[in-house]
């Protein structure tokens, strides 16, 4: 009995051995071999069974085969023999039975539809494929509709159906305009499974007359369009909020079958108002974790790869704030034939016995049956040697004729499984497959395997010998492998030699031999020794080898586990590694590695580079690493470690490093654990459960640290459920559709255990919702798809392993993903609360449209047009946020006298919400800017021209400009003040009946209805009455400005030693001159610490001389100003001394001539006083005041307080006595009737050398009406 069972379990093995060497026939080992074995056919690659062919393109069958000798092949159609030598169309592929039917050359792919089944035969069997359905695909056009327009209203459900016409296989469908654009699709508008277009509600917005339903098939690529479809909403005021309805599908319940390892939609689509929202469930159960999604706003639940155990009735309820509604699908699910035993190829030796096993399961049970060949075993020819007994078909005694193919067929109502295997009776001789005489070579004390690959049936037995006339080869010093190898797992010098390998079955006997080389091994005798070297020393390290005199070492060098850096400084010997002129980035770790073609040995050194010591009597190096650790007191959280500390080296240890490797989770990775004083060599250590603790010592002293010491025994902690929970939960939505769980991943050692997973938990807050819960990896995100855009989430994320849960988790609140806000701020207004400064108020947009986290809200606003100017410039629009939920908000920095328009946008963490309407506001007048300039000319004995430019920024309609002036004597006392009204148009006056030789402040600036604005001053000197001395005279102030400094310049005519300074101040400011001092006689002084970019006034003066000063210069500051360049070809002092002389004596004339018809002065301008209207105050030249007038214009150049221009070019009147020029301006002053208006009118053009002056920009000058 004994006995028979022993046979029986070698008979097994040679069974598994022959199948595996009859399956490693594919790899050609020995092609000799391959050749002469003999095999029955074996189906490699076949076309599906359900076959849709592109009816443009040629139809190719599949049907490849392999087996010795090479099969031949033939065809069924629709179950009778197919003749492929009688249609001209049919062609089969050389050494293939692949079919080509040729379609493209007058084929027609309907002719061929039909059942397709290919067989395989040579001698040995037949094997057959799949039934093999051929189906030329379709895609047939829309059937022609008439369509009428959908008219419906506000708030209503609407369902657009496509109908697309029955294709093979199926159309995909999608919905675009007529611009190829995707119609876009959300919780409120979506498409079904069965292709169409579902309106939740339908909106204005959904208005359009180019809904249009697209089916493309694949197979030919095509794409078929149905007609427009056009949706026209009308508005319903109110529109009337409805509870849930299901449009699909319809009813309360459903059924839906589904086979197992298909994906299982059911769809659930909801008509409401507002907009319903979906949720699943299973009943009695949960859905299935890692295999459930949800689809289309989560309308669609999907399931992959469903099996039995999905069966059961699944509810959708869709819910919104008026109430729900909900639809039960039961679903069951069946499966076509699956495997669970397929059966395997059989190869047996003559006599032996087998079986062929063929299981298979499916709902319903699938029903099995066999063929042999091709042919139904039933009527298949007889074999004695086998049996059928239901699946399985039994083999007793084979013979070699016992070899065949068998089919094996699974089906029931859903499909069915079609598998060969063959037997195969083979009676082979042995033939051992290894070279012969195959050197072996191995180093010394370590393993030798000879290989004796072999073949045969039956199985041959392997025997191996040492030596031609050796021994058989027994005992514990070799080890038998059934594949043949010999394994020596300690070979020595002696093991070398030759070992003979024999096979012999009951057919025959073979040998082959080969041959064992055992070298001795390759060692480092003298190592590289740790080194301490002074900086810019030299230091060498020795690696002296021996080896085996028949291999060849090759030596390499490493730094730090890399390559040696390229440096010349670096010299590799035969036997040493020398480093030259040692420096700090030496320091490190130095390996020598020796490799042979058999074996590799390595050693290595650390090199410490310290400062050279003040003596040498002392050497510091780094501490010995500890050693002899210990372990005692294990307890599941603590054990104690302790150590012998290693040589100091003469610096003391100050501490010791505990460092910690976890073989389980991260092994070779060491992390620091704690460290303790150096006077302390034990240490209580705290542990985390499933943990494989090793510990290691670390010495450090002032010169660095040691070597790690030898680690400690393993010391394995008992798992535990987790102590903790994921940290820093968060909720935050990517998209509109979605909820974005993360969290930080515990680390290895916190999961406390094996088999560490998340349970990832969540709700809809206020919802009355139940917990939707899955379990995922060790992964740190986890993505809801199918929320609602922007709601509240309960999340809460637990750890978890194989012994359980980590404590309840604290729950967090998140949310889904954010959209752009929906609509815009309401009720814009706007309070204008002075000239500059207005007051914006919106109503809050409600949160539910905000869609979003709140960020506060962005006034967009814009100047249009300035209301005096009513001119129009680029728009500047200016932004202001307002965070929070604020609704009102401050403008300031506005112009007066404006219009703006602005618009609110409401912001959250998406972006910006669409812009309210435009509203539109003026700002009401303010004051005005001072004018833009004031010049005093053509001083007289008795008046002054004044002229100005109107202000830069009249912010508003200037009323009129306000001038006042007052006398200063020469202490500088201020005499009564003079105010003067001027109406707005004007730009210039001629002031009368001064004082002579007196200087004038004035004061000027302009109003508008609201108020006067900042004024401008200036001071001017009547000329004298008598000839008076040319000196002292202070002329040609120049200035050179740069960034912050500027060089003044200036001629003076006087008595010597003059002490001068320089006054100045912004220009325009009301703030007091700042006045510098100069040092000595010069002509010239720096103003420095000035501000870049601003305009200033400047003037000079000297001291002791009744405060006489210069006129202004007004210059700006910034980069690189260039220096303003003086005319010497026209200020030449002898020139200028020759115009002085010649004007002296000019004046002296005019003044005598003026003295002696003074008498005649006074009565015209009591008749001018008498007078308002100037108009009927004719001057004629008999009054002798013309005279006067005429005066005024010749004394022009003897105004004290003229100025030059800044560019310090000369007037044409300082440097030429004509008088053609002042003609000019009295022969323009007469009207038609002789009468004269010089002192009424401004002059018509200005003058060249007046359009320049020093401190003022040029203007254009008005005329002035009246003067009294």
């Amino acid at each position: 009995m004994l006995k028979k069972k022993s046979i029986s379990a070698s008979k097994a093995s040679l069974v598994l051995f022959l199948c595996q060497m009859i399956s490693a026939l594919d790899v050609p080992l020995d092609s000799k071999l391959l050749e002469e074995l003999s095999q029955p056919p074996t189906i490699t690659q076949q076309s599906p069974k359900d076959y849709i062919v592109d009816p443009r393109e040629n139809i190719v069958i599949q049907c490849e085969a392999k087996g010795k000798p090479p099969p031949s092949f033939s065809w069924t159609r629709n179950g009778t023999h197919f003749d492929i030598d009688k249609d001209a169309q049919v062609t089969m592929k050389p050494n293939s039975g692949t079919l080509v039917i040729n379609i493209m050359n007058g084929g027609k792919a309907e002719a061929y539809e039909g059942v397709y089944q290919c067989t395989a035969r040579n001698e040995r069997g037949a094997a057959i494929s799949n039934n093999i359905v051929i189906r030329p695909s379709r895609s047939p056009l829309w059937t022609k509709e008439k369509l009428e327009p959908n008219q419906v209203r506000e708030g209503d459900s609407l369902v657009l159906h496509c109908r697309p016409p029955v294709g093979l296989p199926p159309p995909i469908i999608f919905w675009m305009d007529n611009a190829f654009q995707r119609l876009p699709q959300s919780e409120r508008v979506s498409q079904g499974l069965n292709g169409d277009l579902y309106f939740s509600n339908v909106q204005p917005e959904d208005t359009r007359e180019d809904y249009i339903c697209y089916a493309r098939f694949n197979h030919t690529q095509t794409i078929q369009q149905k007609q427009p479809i056009s949706v026209k909403v009308f508005s319903a005021k109110p529109v009337t909020e409805r509870q849930p309805v299901l449009l699909t599908p319809t009813g309360s319940t459903s059924t839906k079958v589904e086979l197992r390892g298909n994906v299982l939609l059911l769809e659930c689509i909801a008509a409401g108002l507002p907009t319903p929202v979906i949720r699943w469930i299973k009943e009695g159960g949960e859905l299935p974790a890692n295999r459930t999604f949800f689809e289309n706003f989560k309308k669609t639940l999907k399931i992959i790869d469903v099996s039995e155990a999905d069966s059961g009735n699944y509810k959708c309820i869709a819910r919104n704030i008026l109430g729900s509604a909900h639809h039960v699908i039961s679903v069951t699910v069946k499966a076509a034939p699956y495997w669970i035993t397929a059966p395997r190829n059989l190869v047996l030796s003559p006599g032996e016995d087998g079986t062929l096993i063929c299981r298979a399961n499916g709902n319903p049970k699938p029903n099995i049956s066999w063929l042999a060949n091709g042919v139904p075993i039933a009527i298949a020819p007889e074999d004695p040697s086998r049996k059928v007994d239901g699946d399985t078909i039994i083999f007793s005694h084979v013979q070699e004729r016992s070899s065949a193919v068998y089919q094996c067929n699974a089906s029931n109502e859903y499909g069915y499984l079609l598998a060969n295997a063959f037997v195969n009776v083979l009676a082979e001789p042995p033939r051992i497959l290894t070279p012969a005489n195959k050197l072996y070579q191995v180093i010394a004390d370590s393993p030798a395997l000879l290989d004796c690959a072999y073949f045969g049936s039956p199985k041959p037995e392997i025997e191996w010998f040492k030596g031609v006339k050796g021994s058989i080869l027994r005992g514990n010093e070799y080890v038998f492998h059934d594949n043949g190898t010999l394994e020596i797992p300690v070979a020595q010098k002696d093991s070398t030699g030759t070992y003979t390998c024999v096979a012999r079955n009951e057919l025959g006997k073979i040998q082959n031999e080969v041959q064992l080389e055992v070298k001795d091994p390759t060692m480092i005798i003298k190592q590289p020794e740790y080194k301490v070297i002074q900086r810019y020393g030299q230091v060498s390290f020795e690696c002296i080898i021996k080896h085996d005199s028949t291999l060849l070492p090759a030596v390499i060098w490493l730094k730090d586990n890399n390559e040696l850096p390229d440096d010349e400084r670096f010299l590799v010997g035969k036997d040493n590694l020398t480093i030259m002129n040692v420096t700090d980035k030496d320091d490190g770790t130095y390996t020598c590695i020796v490799n042979t073609t058999l074996d590799s040995v390595s050693a290595s050194a650390v090199l410490t580079v310290v400062a050279a010591p003040p003596t040498p009597a002392v050497i510091y190096a780094r501490p010995n690493p500890p050693f002899d650790l210990e372990l005692t007191g294990q307890l599941e959280r603590s054990v104690e470690l302790s150590w012998i500390p290693g040589d100091e080296n003469n610096s003391p240890i100050t501490n010791f490093v505990i460092e910690y490797e976890d073989g389980l989770h991260e092994p070779g990775v060491w992390h620091y654990q704690t460290e303790v004083p150096g006077t302390q060599t034990t240490v209580q250590l705290k542990l985390s459960p499933y943990v494989n603790y090793s510990f290691r010592v670390i010495a450090v002293n002032e010169i660095g640290r040691s070597q790690p010491s030898e680690p400690s025994e393993q010391y394995l902690t008992k798992s535990a459920n987790p102590d903790e929970n994921p940290a820093n939960v968060q909720g935050i939505g990517s998209e509109p559709d979605n909820l974005v769980i993360t969290w930080e991943s515990l680390k290895g050692f916190q999961s406390n255990g094996p088999g560490l997973q998340y349970k990832v938990s969540w709700r809809q807050k206020d919802v009355d919702d139940e917990w939707t819960s899955v379990i995922v990896a060790n992964v740190s995100k986890y993505i809801v798809s199918g929320t609602p855009t922007f709601v509240p989430y309960e999340i809460k994320v637990q750890a978890l392993n194989d012994l359980g849960y980590a404590p309840e988790p604290s729950e967090v609140i998140g949310h889904s993903g954010e959209d752009l806000p929906m609509v815009a701020p309401g009720n814009v207004q706007v309070h204008v609360i002075n000239s500059t400064l207005a007051k914006v108020h919106w109503d809050p947009v409600p949160l539910k449209s905000v869609r979003g986290h709140l960020q506060g809200y962005k006034v967009y606003y814009w100047k249009v047009q300035s209301l005096s100017r009513r001119s129009r410039r680029h728009v500047e629009k200016k932004i202001l946020t307002f965070r929070g939920n604020k609704t009102f908000g401050m403008l300031p920095g506005l112009e007066p006298y404006s219009s703006y328009k602005l618009n609110v946008r409401v912001v959250n963490g998406k972006g910006e919400g669409p812009a309210s309407p435009d509203k539109v506001f003026k700002t009401p007048e303010g004051v005005p800017s001072s004018p833009s300039f004031l010049k005093i000319t053509n001083p007289t004995l008795d008046s002054l021209t004044l002229e100005w430019g109107s202000p830069t920024h009249p912010n508003g309609v200037l009323t009129s400009y306000i001038l006042k002036f007052q006398p200063i004597n020469n202490t500088h006392e201020l005499g009564p003040l003079v105010e003067i009204r001027i109406p707005a148009n004007e730009s210039s006056l001629i002031l009368k009946n001064l004082n002579y030789s007196t200087r004038y402040k004035f004061y000027f600036n302009a109003q508008t209805s609201v108020g006067s604005g900042s004024q401008i001053t200036e001071e001017a000197v009547t000329i004298m009455d008598e000839v008076q001395p040319l000196y002292p005279r202070i002329r040609n102030v120049t200035t050179a400005a740069a960034e912050t400094y500027a060089n003044i310049s200036w001629e003076y005519e006087g008595p010597d030693h003059a002490n001068f300074y320089v006054e100045y101040g912004v220009a325009g400011s009301k703030e007091d001159w700042k006045k510098e001092i100069v040092n000595g006689s010069r002509s010239f002084f720096v103003l420095k610490g000035l501000t870049p970019g601003t305009a200033y006034k400047v003037r000079v003066g000297a001291e002791g001389l009744s405060g006489f000063r210069s006129s202004e210069d007004v210059f700006e500051t910034g980069p690189a100003m260039a220096s303003r360049q003086v005319d010497i070809a026209t200020q030449g002092w002898f020139i200028g001394l020759m115009c002085a002389v010649a004007l002296l004596i000019l004046i002296l004339l005019i003044v005598c001539f003026i003295r002696r018809n003074k008498g005649g002065k006074y009565p015209v301008k009591e008749k001018e006083d008498a007078h308002a209207d100037p108009e009927i105050q004719p001057m004629k030249e008999d009054d002798g005041t013309f005279g006067e007038y005429s005066d005024a214009e010749d004394h022009k150049p003897l105004k004290k307080g003229s100025r030059t221009p800044s560019d310090r070019t000369v007037k044409k009147e300082d440097s030429d006595d004509s008088l053609v020029d002042y003609g000019e301006g009295v022969n323009g002053q007469f009207n038609e009737d002789g009468s004269f208006i010089g002192q009424y009118s401004g002059k018509k053009e200005k003058e060249p050398a007046e359009g320049n002056e020093s401190s003022e920009a040029p203007s254009p000058v008005n005329a002035m009406n009246s003067f009294v």
